[in-house]
């Protein structure tokens, strides 16, 4: 998507727009360019927004009107899907090249994480009474994995059920003294954001892991993870979220007294793998 020269336009304005323009730009990124195809009116809804605000931002990006915005989009959609089938059929895969884009984007990935954001997340995972992590398509790995970790370091850390009813059953004991801790990356999980909109009513407090255009769920969050846009294709935004889970585990860990824990864990595992055996 970032190929084509209006989506990239827009992406580098998104952090400087008001709430209601961002949730326009937000709808246009995630479902680019099919998203600004429709009407006017039917954008706005979906940003759940007025057909002014979305004017305003057409008008912000220098367009006259709606119809020459989308005959931009329309324009660039054709020229950036002509430039990736020139690339495929003159340039080979160049894994060497590819490697180095990931490197870099998992750089930025992790100076996105800086030592204030970092100890705030650590803090707030280490003094709840409960965390519970979820996700969505992909990223609910990255929630498995720090889930799966901290449970080792400290009690009451969870995974959030897959069901409606299971997940509202978990909410049943979610209070102000739990923290829920959400990645949540385009394309937005609605479920993910229904959990935590109903976790947040019970008072628990949010960490949210999120991408450069971030979630819906940003304006709820006590604290907000915000990564660079990937820079290395499709895998890359996993890779990142790994890497900065780690991050947090390493700096959750340096503020719990965990090596009781962890032994008894270890004598656990053995005692039952003997009995398995």
């Amino acid at each position: 998507m970032e190929s084509d020269a209006l989506a990239a336009r827009l992406g580098e304005v998104y952090s400087e727009l008001p709430p209601g323009e961002r949730a326009i730009a937000r709808v246009i990124l995630d479902d680019y360019p099919f998203a600004a195809l429709g009407s006017l009116r039917a954008l706005a809804e979906r940003a759940g927004v007025s057909p002014p605000t979305a004017s305003r931002l057409v008008g912000r990006l220098g367009f006259a009107g709606f119809a020459e915005f989308q005959a931009a989009v329309r324009a660039g959609a054709r020229e950036a899907d002509r430039s990736r089938l020139r690339e495929f059929v003159t340039r080979p895969p160049d894994p060497a090249r590819a490697a180095d884009e990931l490197r870099a984007g998992l750089e930025g990935a992790l100076a996105a994480v800086t030592g204030p954001l970092l100890d705030a997340v650590a803090t707030r995972l280490a003094a709840a009474g409960g965390v519970w992590a979820l996700g969505g398509p992909l990223s609910e790995l990255a929630a498995d994995y720090l889930v799966r970790q901290l449970a080792g370091l400290r009690p009451g850390a969870r995974r959030v059920p897959e069901t409606p009813p299971a997940r509202a059953r978990a909410l049943l004991d979610l209070g102000p003294s739990d923290v829920v801790v959400a990645y949540d990356f385009r394309r937005y999980s609605p479920d993910t954001a229904r959990f935590v909109r109903a976790a947040r009513g019970r008072g628990a407090r949010l960490i949210l892991v999120t991408d450069a255009w971030e979630s819906p769920l940003a304006d709820m969050a006590e604290v907000l993870v915000r990564l660079p846009r990937e820079a290395a294709g499709p895998i890359a935004p996993l890779t990142h979220e790994i890497a900065v889970t780690e991050l947090i585990l390493v700096a959750t860990a340096t503020r719990l007294d965990a090596s009781p824990r962890l032994a008894d864990l270890d004598t656990l595992t053995r005692e039952l793998s003997s009995e398995a055996t």
